[in-house]
């Protein structure tokens, strides 16, 4: 549809005029993908996989409620383990999410408008996976709602002094808000969907989905007053929610943990893993659907910025983990740091070093920025490198106490890799499905955008 020039103009400034696109042309392309396309190879295939992975979540899960946590390779003093690697890997993910859509929406950034509702998608998908292990490391999740303070016959009250009950409060505030941020900014869209729709059944999912959305004047300043009123909202969590896992550790007393820097080096890991997994969902989608005139080079390299720039963060936080505790003279926080470096998990402390301190220098580069396929390499280790992350400051604190009587070794086992990769294709089973039924671009936004470049204002056609 485009000429190579205009390709050029839109890896430059994102301009879907220069590409040829209008006001229709805009809604075709991206309601097409759910309305009129049909699923192809690639995405039955990659949904058999993924839906394979759920199965053997599942299987993890039910044996998990049948024999109990013993299954998994945790122990005394490693009583956390993969469970909780999981968990604050996946609440870091989500997190990007809501950063894209509330902060960089707060600051009128206009590239966010191309990928904001995928990674707002994205966000719900990783805090719904995050969100089972805290339960699951319950040991009796069946009882979970003694995690929530209401009312009953036994006066019987949630310890808050437990980094369980901090872990419910914040991934709950943080899928409710993000939920409805998602919600909302979706309805203009639902509406055109339901307009649109050639199956009755669609018609009217989409238009209950809509809740009677019309386009009329009124609509759109509330639409607009509440989508304000949300990104003001859901912006402090980009900050609080990690803060408060960065405290389910920083308020103990073991050595690695016991430390101020947690909450701030925590925001910014979950900024740096969340951007890398945006762009590992954002190449294959505009390679699959031909998203690129609206995927833009421009926005992967702006992701490829911000990733550059929390990776330094990272980075930074990690030279003050060793500095403070040499500078501690504190023979405890001293050996945990030569233990991370040279004792029995050397392997994964070096790891994570080369994917998420080295590997982020070559994104110094344009070259690189601009480069696809190297994008999409990067981002891979990157998401490998954060896991790692959070396996070495869980496990290596664990696994050497104060007392040598107490120290011992973590081994994982089947069950753990099983639930690990479960959930990774539980996120995939349902970021496949979110695009085939709902507007992987914001529709109403891409008009927005098409009617500013054209100097016509954007309610012409509302």
């Amino acid at each position: 549809m485009s000429t190579a020039g205009a390709n050029l103009e839109v890896s430059r400034g994102s301009n879907v005029l220069a590409a040829g696109y209008d006001y229709e042309s805009v809604t075709d392309k991206i309601s097409d993908i759910v309305l009129k396309r049909k699923s192809g190879r690639a995405w039955r295939f990659s949904f058999a996989l993924a839906a394979l992975f759920v199965l053997i979540l599942t299987a993890a899960v039910s044996y998990l409620f049948l024999r109990g946590v013993g299954i998994w390779g945790i122990d005394i003093p490693v009583a956390w383990g993969f469970a909780i690697v999981n968990f604050v890997w996946w609440i870091g993910i989500g997190h990007a999410g809501t950063f894209i859509s509330a902060m960089l929406f707060l600051m009128r950034q206009d590239w966010r408008t191309s990928i904001n509702r995928f990674a707002e998608a994205m966000t719900l998908f990783a805090v719904a996976c995050a969100g089972m292990f805290p339960l699951l490391h319950l040991g009796r999740p069946w009882e979970f709602f003694w995690l929530l303070p209401y009312p009953n016959t036994m006066w019987l009250w949630p310890q808050f002094r437990s980094p369980l009950v901090w872990d419910v409060f914040a991934v709950s505030t943080y899928a409710t808000i993000s939920l409805v941020f998602w919600f909302v900014g979706m309805i203009p869209d639902l509406a055109t969907f339901r307009d649109r729709a050639k199956s009755r059944i669609a018609r009217v999912v989409y238009g209950i989905l809509a809740m009677g959305w019309r386009g009329s004047a009124r609509h759109w300043h509330r639409y607009q007053t509440a989508y304000l009123l949300l990104a003001g909202l859901a912006a402090p969590l980009v900050v609080s929610v990690h803060s408060v896992v960065g405290m389910d550790f920083a308020a103990a007393q073991l050595p690695g943990w016991h430390s101020t820097i947690f909450p701030p080096y925590f925001v910014a890991g979950a900024i740096f893993s969340g951007f890398a997994m945006v762009l590992t969902l954002a190449i294959p989608l505009r390679w699959a659907y031909g998203l690129e005139d609206f995927i833009t080079i421009r926005h992967l390299e702006n992701c490829a910025k911000l990733m550059l720039v929390t990776g330094l963060i990272v980075a930074y936080g990690y030279a003050s983990e060793a500095f403070y505790g040499w500078l501690s003279g504190n023979e405890f926080d001293m050996y945990m740091n030569v233990n991370r470096a040279l004792g029995r998990y050397e392997v994964t402390y070096w790891v994570l070093i080369f994917c998420n301190v080295v590997t982020p220098q070559f994104l110094w580069f344009r070259a690189i920025r601009r480069s696809v396929p190297l994008l999409l390499v990067i981002s891979f280790i990157i998401q490998t490198g954060m896991w790692m992350e959070r396996f070495v400051i869980i496990i290596t604190s664990l696994q050497r106490d104060f007392l040598p009587s107490s120290w011992g070794m973590y081994y994982p086992t089947k069950w753990d890799y099983a639930t690990l990769f479960g959930t990774i294709g539980f996120f995939t089973l349902c970021f496949l499905l979110f695009v085939r039924v709902l507007p992987a671009i914001s529709i109403s936004e891409m008009r927005e955008l098409v009617f500013e470049q054209s100097g016509r204002p954007h309610k012409e056609a509302a």
